[in-house]
Parts: structure tokens; C-alpha cells; sequence
């Protein structure tokens, strides 16, 4: 045998090993529907190739290796409109090292969710004040921005636990009226957590901001790399800081209601590629917390 078929045949039994996790981790449930994720065919894994990479518009998206297959993992905002959209897909050449570029086309099609009407005694929520406003505007810029960072990472795990003990309350995607008034959809999962009940990371990644915001009151973002983010709201109180390591089912603090909230609970948002996405195709049975 010579060298070369022996580095090939130790590639072949290495490269499981030497891929990221995600090779052998549950991907979330495919929905190429508007708050979904689509899950996106990029072709075959290659002995010793590298891992392509690829941007839906600007924003990068987490590649992985699913059943021989490089996919890419793609979180669809709640306003993107039905219709075919491209992936760029960037990859080298083994044997020349010269880089590619193509593109890979897939649908999203149309996803009608329910209405909820809501009212809030308290109308400063609903109606603010100008400095309330100024505030939102803020924090709203601030956000935009979490939601878009990025770090590269070989052990993003997409397989979640549920964060906290409770029955789902409010789902993802409902239309809401406030006090009458439209307001954004509901952009997470809620879970009845009582007050100072445990709020756990639903995989290990990186403590990446804390803060008290007008709506979402006290609130912990852990990235878990390759733009997938979570987030917990509405917490009584934070137990991690910023850069903090947190591992799967860590606690990051306590349930509550601060914000704008109606009564104690936790309000769970999973972000893709700047997206907020639809927490359940990440868990295998959220339909009742323990």
C-alpha cells in the first residue's frame, strides 16, 4: 500500500472525528416556511474537503454534516415572503485550492398563524411615553445587533432541552393586539414557569449579553456558535455575565415577570442567521414542559 492510500484510508475512518458535531447531533425538524428553518442540500461530504460555507443575502449560515450530506441550516424570519431564494455557497477546490462560488436555490412557502388579543392594565406599556419610546428605540438597535453576531464554532449542538419546567402558554408566530392595538408576532415560546423557578441554557455556548430592557425586562443571550442564538426573558433575576461559558442545562437564573409581562414566566427565542426562528423544531417533544 502505498503512502498516499494509507493517508486516504486513515482520512476515511478519521474524518467523522475530525468533522463538527453536528455530524452526529439531531438537526432541527425542517419548515421552509416564514419563522421557520429551511434545510438546505449543499452536496456530498468529500473525504478531506472542507466544510463549504454559506450566506443567505449578507448573513452567514451554519453549514453541517447530516448523513453524508454538507446542509445548510437556515433561519427564515416571520416576515420573509413565499417564494424560491438562493444560498451563495463558497467552497475550495482539493486539488488546485482555488475557490468556488454557486448558488443553491430553495422555496419557502406561505405559513398563516393565529391571532392573540391581550390587555394590559397598565397602558404605559401599550402606549409610551417619549422617553419610554427613546428607550425602545435603543434597545430595540442594540438587539438587531446580538441578533446578527457571529462566531465560528465546530461544536455547535442544535439538539435543545427545554429551558424551563412549565406548560407551553404561548406559542411562536401568533399575531397580537394589545390592548386592541397590532403588535410584532410573537417571536418565541413561552412557558408558565413560576416565579423563581429555574431558567436553564438549553445547550452549552457562550454568555453572550445580559440586560434590563423596557419590554423584555431582564434578559440573557447565549450564543452557541455559527449564528445561532438564544435568548431568555422576563427572568426574576441572572445568575451568568457576559462571556461567561455555560453548559447544556446550566442555570442562568430565575423565572419572573419583568418587562412587559401579565404574569410570571419564560419567554424562549431561538435566533438563526439574524432570524428568530421557531424554538420547537429544536426540541423533540415541546408540547409539555418538565
Amino acid at each position: 500500500m502505498t503512502l498516499r492510500q494509507r493517508v486516504a484510508l486513515c482520512l476515511r475512518f478519521l474524518l467523522p472525528l475530525l468533522l463538527p458535531s453536528l455530524t452526529h447531533a439531531a438537526l432541527p425538524r425542517a419548515a421552509s416556511v416564514p419563522g421557520g428553518v429551511a434545510v438546505v442540500s449543499l452536496g456530498p461530504v468529500a473525504t478531506g474537503a472542507r466544510p463549504p460555507r454559506a450566506w443567505l443575502g449578507e448573513q452567514p449560515v451554519l453549514v453541517a454534516a447530516d448523513a453524508g450530506q454538507w446542509v445548510g441550516v437556515v433561519g427564515l424570519a416571520l416576515d420573509t415572503p413565499p417564494g424560491t431564494y438562493a444560498l451563495r455557497v463558497e467552497e475550495k477546490d482539493q486539488a488546485t485550492e482555488q475557490g468556488k462560488s454557486r448558488r443553491v436555490h430553495f422555496h419557502v412557502s406561505a405559513k398563516d398563524y393565529p391571532e392573540q388579543r391581550i390587555t394590559l392594565k397598565d397602558s404605559s406599556k401599550v402606549q409610551l411615553s417619549a422617553s419610554d419610546l427613546a428607550r425602545v428605540e435603543g434597545e430595540i438597535a442594540a438587539i438587531q445587533g446580538i441578533k446578527r453576531h457571529w462566531r465560528d464554532a465546530d461544536d455547535t449542538d442544535t439538539d435543545f432541552i427545554l429551558p424551563a419546567a412549565g406548560r407551553l402558554t404561548g406559542r411562536f408566530g401568533v399575531r397580537r393586539f394589545f390592548n386592541g392595538e397590532a403588535r410584532s408576532p410573537h417571536a418565541g415560546f413561552d412557558i408558565a414557569s413560576p416565579r423563581g423557578g429555574a431558567v436553564k441554557a438549553n445547550a452549552h455556548g457562550i454568555v453572550l449579553a445580559t440586560g434590563d430592557y423596557f419590554f423584555n425586562g431582564q434578559t440573557v443571550f447565549v450564543d452557541h456558535g455559527n449564528g445561532l442564538i438564544s435568548m431568555y426573558c422576563h427572568l426574576e433575576r441572572i445568575d451568568v455575565q457576559t462571556g461567561e461559558t455555560v453548559g447544556k442545562g446550566q442555570r442562568l437564573g430565575l423565572s419572573g415577570m419583568s418587562g412587559r409581562a401579565t404574569g410570571p414566566h419564560l419567554h424562549w427565542s431561538v435566533i438563526l442567521n439574524g432570524a428568530m426562528v421557531d424554538p420547537q423544531l429544536f426540541v423533540a417533544s415541546p408540547g409539555r414542559m418538565r
